[in-house]
């Protein structure tokens, strides 16, 4: 829901301090919060003439806007007053409460030109206050009007020496009201009853005559008429007759003002909430609280480095900041919806760029909502670049989550690989492996790395694959060696022994051998202090069954004494429930 305003007190919009405009910040941070689009209605006037009074009447309160009881101007600068909007809930009423018009006290008169154009530049309903009548003096007071061509332009480059096309003028200049207070004549001309409205195109009317006098005349009539085509008329009567009570008008209740007065102040604001238009620029840009602030800055800027307001050049500048707030608004909802909507890895990069095709919809849906006069689609393509390059980030954090996720199964999986420094070795390799790609293979999600990272794994393993099938070979090789030495001894009716080596010790990497019935073994250090050498078969046979032995210090296994027969061997292993790496030693 759009935002609208709380009620609150007035504030300085823009200041006037020693004849210099600036802009209030504080003000500026107001209208940042109102998302709503604005009516504006601006009052201009001469000084002491009652429009702060008739402004507080279009808030609904007594007290707003300061009011004075004496001669000097109250107001100083442009006020700003953000209230709801009284029968548009989805409007906020924007009233601006301008600096007397012709101060003696002011020194320099170009700040009324200002303070009257800046008038023009920000409302879409101009009221224009002036007491008793319309007639030539106050068409003269209204000589500002007269110079809005040479405070003012359309384009950012004229072609006509400042003097434009009134119709462009017209394409963006607000309504105008020119209330007329204390109005005591009869609504009549030539004897007949007239509007308020015919009354002022009555005023309006051109001087026959085309002499110097007659063009000074009618220069104000022809702006008004020109710049102003949409025109209205409302006459006060005096609120009060009571001198006190008009000294002190903020705190008169309503019952005691002239009847006729309230009558007319409750048409005029009947009228303004029923008719005054929404702030709006050029091609039908509508303005909101934070739009109008960027105009106020806008025309200040220009202002204050002795250059003219510039239409042309303030949307250009409201377009960029609002196009590129609109391209960072899209950017971060492309983000969100894609990390709402992906779930990292993805099976395959379709499905990542499926879920991309849609959140990039829906930016540029949002980026179209919020920018405006992007006719070169220079923020368009921006944004486009922008989703682009978030979308190969996420497309590398799709890679990145798929190879870690894959890499962690196959870190499980290959647990299970065990060791194969036995015989048959690399066959039993071999099946474990291919169960180990069977299951990974039958791993879900495991996303767009998965090809890449099992290869990556199975390379590394055939350095130890050759490993294993050299092992494999040697150990197969000396089984064979054994078997065969053992058929010799049993056929001569000799005993066999088994020496079991318990734990992963590799005894070919011990470094001294000796050489035994004609078979090279590893350098055995008996535990209990058996000789070495030659005497080792007398020593080893001497040794009672189930003593231990060492390797280097570290205890690997057990003398067990048996049958010649290897299937009682065998046999004895499976009845202790030992599975263990068998070398036949004959005796």
């Amino acid at each position: 829901m759009a935002s609208g305003p709380n009620m609150m007190d007035p504030i300085c919009l823009i200041e006037n301090n020693n004849e210099l405009l600036s802009v209030n910040q504080e003000a500026l941070e107001i209208l940042e919060k109102i998302s709503q689009p604005v009516v504006v209605v601006a009052i201009v006037g001469l000084y002491r003439t009652g429009k702060s009074y008739l402004m507080n009447r279009l808030a609904g309160r007594n007290h707003g806007f300061r009011l004075g009881s004496t001669v000097q101007s109250e107001t100083k600068g442009i006020w700003m007053w953000c209230v709801p909007h009284p029968s548009k809930p989805d409007r906020t009423l924007v009233l601006l409460d301008t600096e007397g018009l012709g101060d003696v006290e002011k020194g320099d008169p170009k700040n009324d030109s200002w303070i009257f154009a800046l008038a023009v530049l920000l409302s879409s309903v101009f009221v224009y206050n002036s007491m008793n009548t319309i007639n030539h003096q106050a068409l003269e007071q209204l000589h500002y009007v007269a110079e809005l061509t040479e405070l003012i332009r359309t384009k950012s480059s004229s072609e006509n020496d400042g003097v434009e096309d009134c119709t462009e003028f017209v394409s963006f200049f607000p309504d105008f009201i020119w209330i007329v207070r204390d109005f005591t004549l009869d609504l009549k001309l030539h004897g007949h009853p007239v509007t308020e409205d015919e009354y002022l195109e009555n005023a309006l009317k051109l001087i026959p005559g085309n002499n110097p006098k007659a063009r000074i005349s009618n220069l104000p009539r022809e702006c008004i008429r020109h710049f102003f085509p949409k025109r209205k008329c409302f006459v006060f009567d005096r609120p009060t007759h009571d001198k006190d009570l008009l000294a002190n008008i903020e705190n008169v209740s309503d019952d005691q003002l002239d009847p006729k007065f309230q009558e007319q102040a409750n048409n005029f604001c009947s009228y303004i909430f029923t008719n005054a238009k929404t702030k709006t620029l050029r091609d039908g840009i509508t303005v909101v609280g934070k739009r109008l602030g960027t105009l106020v800055v806008a025309y200040m800027d220009a202002i204050n480095t002795g250059d003219v307001p510039c239409l042309e050049n303030a949307v250009t500048t409201l377009a960029q900041l609002e196009n590129s707030a609109a391209v960072q608004k899209a950017a971060d909802l492309y983000s969100e919806q894609m990390a709402q909507r992906l779930s990292l890895p993805t099976d395959t990069l379709l499905e990542l760029l499926e879920v991309h095709a849609a959140c990039e919809s829906k930016a540029i849906a949002v980026f179209m909502e919020h920018s405006f006069k992007d006719d070169t689609q220079e923020f368009q393509k921006m944004l486009v670049e922008i989703i682009k390059n978030k979308k190969e980030g996420f497309v590398l954090q799709n890679e990145e989550a798929s190879a870690k996720y894959c890499q962690e199964k196959l870190d499980q999986l290959s647990k299970t690989l065990g060791m194969f420094s036995v015989p048959g070795g690399h066959e039993l390799y071999r099946r474990a492996k291919q169960r180990l790609e069977w299951d990974y293979c039958h791993v879900l999600r495991k996303g767009v790395q998965a090809d890449k990272v099992l290869q990556r794994f199975l390379q590394a393993q055939v350095a130890t694959e050759r490993s294993i099938l050299q092992t494999d070979k040697a150990l197969t090789d000396r089984q064979k060696a054994i078997a065969g030495t053992g058929s010799a001894h049993r056929g001569m009716g000799r005993s066999c022994r088994a020496l079991w080596l318990l734990g992963e010790q590799n005894l070919p990497g011990t470094s001294s051998f000796l050489s035994f019935c004609g078979t090279t073994l590893p350098c055995l250090t008996p535990a209990r202090g058996v000789g070495r050498g030659r005497g080792w078969t007398a020593a080893r046979q001497s040794l009672p069954i189930n003593s231990e032995m060492s390797l280097g210090g570290v205890d690997t296994g057990t003398i067990w004494g048996f049958p010649a027969s290897p299937s009682s061997l065998v046999s004895e292993l499976r009845r202790v429930e030992i599975s263990p790496h068998v070398i036949f030693v004959p005796l």
